[in-house]
């Protein structure tokens, strides 16, 4: 087959060929847009050529390949991870260059795709690029989200959501695959007939929805190796009522389309009323069973009717319980499709699905109503009901009692709801957590006694990120600065970057890292003054917390330390401290009322702080708008410390803590999650952590006799921090506005923000005095960055592989 060229000067011609051919446009009239255009089908034909080789032989694959289910997939702008990818970087600037254009300006015209929201989306993503970097087959599924979860808007001082329509001017980067459309049913009523002496089960009077695979090349960085992300877009099945439409009745002319499409219309849809709550569920079970069927007709084509090679030859992952439909929807295709038995298909199943826990927040371990399965999902709620009669029966045998009331917490269908937890515990091969303690938590906690059921399955393999995204692509000065120091060895080994650490007693070196964190504070200061007009003072210290608004987060630590501080400012006129800017990113859900008022009141620290001269001499409080990938991008390489306040016990691992780690922030956090794990690899003296610790947090839940009301009126500077939240100080023109955090921290504190204050702010003492020896400061920075490569998602992978999937 004969190859493109993608030199230097075959990408000037591509881009302006392509200018002429698809706008008549020469490069001097072209729009941004236009260019953008352009240059990423460039980049789209070079991914192709390979694309086009690498499907070729896989063809003829016998290999066993993964098909790893996630209902959401933050995948962030693909073209310069692309170039990287490709190994192209280089001829693509200079091509750029020379044609006059800005490579940075031109790369920001790309759209995010809004596949995805937070943590496990983001971890989907860095597992495909690590997949195909590791030359493992793997196919990424979930939905063609019309809309993202939300655009954030900042209107009077609250959050605003705006409809996220990033496929408003097209994805460059998909291509349809219609010969894999298929459909997939909901409602109707289940009859049995007798086929040969052998009961059948048949939905009848059922409505379908047709999906439509659209799919995303995901190119392995220097390898032949390009796998496929596919996202299913719904439907109808039905065309257009022409003779209503004729007829003025343009609703019911549309009626049935309106009705598919909105199962691919919006990621996460509110599910505070019923109608939302069984949008989702039809979601869930829309991209399961889409990608269940063709992975199906895929193993038929390779192998044939054979299904007992199916486990050998195939593994399915669920990325926690949301795609944990695929469990009875593989059931029902074994068995009411290809008319295998119960004890095969069960056997099969069993030795097929894998299953990843992300949280042990209950309110996250899914469920749904009995009555809203049964109805919406029929066939699919009598497989769960004969599952959970044989899983319940085995654990009576288990315990030697029918009545022992572990079996009500470890079944699936029980008080009215099925609990997809524990259909994933009790149906996969694998359960992992994210990170060791999670593993722990896993097995000593949420899954106790499933784990002393059947205590093999169990595992914990920590999560990681693509270091290829998240140093090499977001922050050029310090992957120049590293290639220059210790050659460029570590891109495709990343734990190879503690050979840096003799570096950190070399002056010349430390002064070329501070260079390179300046540099970054200018560039996310100037991004910051285009996108939301502030800018922030690259000589202060730049302390971030950038993640999901949620109690357990605990953002409220951070503001109320922040307050206190101003009262120190403000109380002595001798007080001084570190100039410190504090930048939070994070969108709140939309129901959810306290995210909300947090979010209110940091903006509120903001503006009193933005009033205040003396204030304003140490402080500078932003809340960053609309938190993305691309935002991350610009924000974690500036960040100097790197704020990881949740509850200990309640973030599994976190993946935003090893994104700053890497690019030399250092980490202020509670021993929770991979916080335990950090602290392993850069030693106590290089990251500082506070607060109870796990066993601690969890005796406190049982023994309930937590008082923050004891803590408030022991702690002065609290008290008065507390005080200001509803006495005007914060909001001088509606005083009552927070007055639902200041009870909730007074008579509840869920999650010991209060308890933890004492703590944290001590650490916080130390994080001042430590910033002040600039030489010590740095010498943690860099040890941070040279111990992170074991917190790569290749080393993920290769775990993922070694210990769950056995790809290859």
């Amino acid at each position: 087959m004969p190859t493109t060229q993608f030199d230097k000067e075959s990408i000037k011609q591509s881009i302006l060929g392509k200018l002429q051919r698809y706008n008549g446009r020469t490069l001097a009239d072209a729009t941004d847009q236009q260019i953008y255009n352009a240059l990423a089908s460039t980049v789209r034909d070079q991914i192709m050529q390979k694309w086009v080789a690498y499907r070729e032989k896989d063809k003829h694959s016998t290999a066993k390949r993964l098909y790893y289910l996630s209902v959401e997939f933050l995948t962030g702008r693909a073209l310069h991870c692309n170039v990287l990818n490709l190994c192209s970087e280089d001829a693509y600037r200079q091509a750029m260059e020379e044609l006059g254009i800005d490579w940075r300006r031109i790369i920001q015209e790309e759209p995010e795709p809004g596949l995805g929201n937070g943590g496990l989306g983001r971890l989907a993503a860095c597992f495909m690029d690590s997949l195909a970097s590791l030359s493992l087959p793997a196919m990424g599924c979930t939905i063609r989200y019309e809309y993202g979860l939300f655009r954030q808007k900042i209107l009077g001082g609250q959050q605003v959501e705006v409809p996220d329509n990033w496929l408003e001017n097209g994805n460059v980067w998909e291509v349809p695959a219609m010969e894999d459309v298929c459909q997939v049913n909901y409602g109707g009523r289940v009859e049995t007939e007798e086929v040969f002496g052998k009961t059948r089960y048949v939905l009848r009077d059922y409505y379908s929805v047709e999906a439509v695979p659209y799919d995303m090349p995901v190119a392995g960085y220097d390898c032949e190796t390009v796998n496929t992300l596919r996202t299913w877009r719904a439907r109808s099945v039905k065309s257009m009522d022409l003779r209503s439409f004729n007829s003025g009745d343009y609703s019911r002319a549309m009626h049935e389309q309106e009705l598919a499409a909105v199962i691919s219309k919006v990621l996460y849809p509110e599910d505070n009323h019923y109608e939302g709550k069984e949008l989702r569920l039809k979601q869930h079970y829309f991209f399961t069973s889409a990608t269940l069927q063709y992975a199906l007709k895929d193993f038929k084509r390779r192998f044939g009717r054979d299904f007992r090679k199916l486990p050998d030859k195939m593994t399915i992952h669920i990325n926690d319980t949301h795609p944990g439909l695929a469990i009875p929807e593989l059931m029902r295709l074994l068995m009411d499709e290809e008319g295998l038995g119960w004890d095969e298909a069960s056997w099969i199943v069993q030795r097929t699905v894998a299953y990843t826990n992300h949280t042990v927040m209950s309110e996250a371990l899914e469920k749904w109503p009995e009555d809203m399965m049964r109805s919406l999902l029929p066939r699919i709620y009598m497989i769960l009901e004969e599952i959970n009669r044989r899983v319940c029966a085995r654990l009576a045998d288990h315990y030697m009692n029918g009545t022992d009331p572990r079996i009500a917490g470890m079944a699936i269908t029980a008080y009215g709801q099925v609990h997809m937890a524990n259909l994933c515990v009790a149906m996969s091969y694998s359960v992992n957590g994210v990170s060791q303690l999670h593993g722990d938590i896993l097995k000593q906690d949420t899954f106790h006694d499933y784990y002393e059921f059947t205590p093999k399955k169990f595992s914990a393999i920590t999560n990681g990120i693509t270091h290829r995204r998240w140093l090499m692509g977001c922050n050029e000065g310090l992957r120049d600065l590293i290639n220059n120091t210790i050659g460029d060895a570590w891109v495709r080994d990343p734990e190879r970057l503690q050979d840096l650490l003799p570096y950190r007693d070399d002056p010349a070196f430390r002064e070329a890292f501070a260079k390179v964190k300046r540099q970054n504070k200018v560039y996310f200061s100037n991004r910051l003054a285009v996108h939301q007009n502030v800018r922030l003072n690259p000589d202060f210290m730049m302390d971030v917390q950038a993640k999901r608004l949620h109690e357990y987060k605990r953002q409220l630590l951070n503001a109320l330390h922040i307050m206190v501080l101003y009262n120190r400012i403000m109380d002595d006129p001798h007080f001084t401290m570190t100039p410190r800017a504090f930048v939070f990113g994070a969108k709140a859900s939309p129901g959810y009322y306290m995210a909300k008022q947090i979010l209110r009141m940091i903006i509120a620290i903001s503006n009193l702080i933005e009033r205040t001269p003396r204030a304003k001499e140490f402080l500078q409080v932003v809340f960053l708008e609309n938190y993305c990938v691309s935002a991350a991008e610009a924000l974690i390489p500036a960040a100097d410390l790197s704020e990881q306040l949740s509850t200990a016990g309640k973030e599994a691992s976190g993946t935003g803590n090893m994104k700053f780690m890497m690019n030399g922030a250092v980490t202020m956090g509670t021993m929770d999650g991979a916080n335990v794990e950090i602290a392993q690899q850069v030693g106590m003296d290089n990251i500082y952590i506070f607060g109870m610790r796990a066993d601690t947090v969890s005796s406190m839940y049982r023994e309930g006799n937590y008082s923050p009301m004891h803590i408030y009126e022991s702690n002065s500077e609290l008290r008065k921090a507390l005080t200001q939240i509803i006495d005007g100080t914060l909001m001088p023109e509606n005083p009552a506005a927070l007055q639902d955090i200041y009870h909730n921290l007074l008579f509840s504190d869920p999650y010991f923000v209060l308890k933890d204050f004492g703590s944290y702010s001590m650490a916080q003492r130390r994080v001042n005095n430590d910033y002040q020896d600039r030489e010590k400061w740095l010498r943690m920075a860099i040890t941070n960055t040279a111990c992170s490569g074991i917190f790569s998602s290749d080393r993920t992978i290769r775990e993922y592989n070694e210990k769950i999937w056995h790809l290859g």
